[in-house]
């Protein structure tokens, strides 16, 4: 339904986590830094985009922090 509205000339900020929704045709992905700074970003170089192919490269360094007791 975005893709459909967006050839219709409408226009969205989404603030989202998903790559799916990153991976719109189309989409401007803006990311904000740890400084404050909002810089546009490629897909591949937004942040969930990075920390969900990590994971799926890697699950038991992050499943590891969830499943100790320390």
């Amino acid at each position: 339904m975005l893709a459909e509205l967006t050839d219709d000339g409408c226009q969205f900020i989404i603030a989202t986590h998903s790559p799916i929704l990153l991976a719109l045709p189309g989409a401007t992905i803006l990311e904000i830094s740890e400084d404050g700074e909002i810089d546009e970003v490629s897909y591949d170089d937004a942040s969930p985009v990075r920390i969900t192919r990590d994971f799926l490269d890697e699950p038991n360094r992050y499943l590891r922090h969830l499943l100790t007791s320390d």
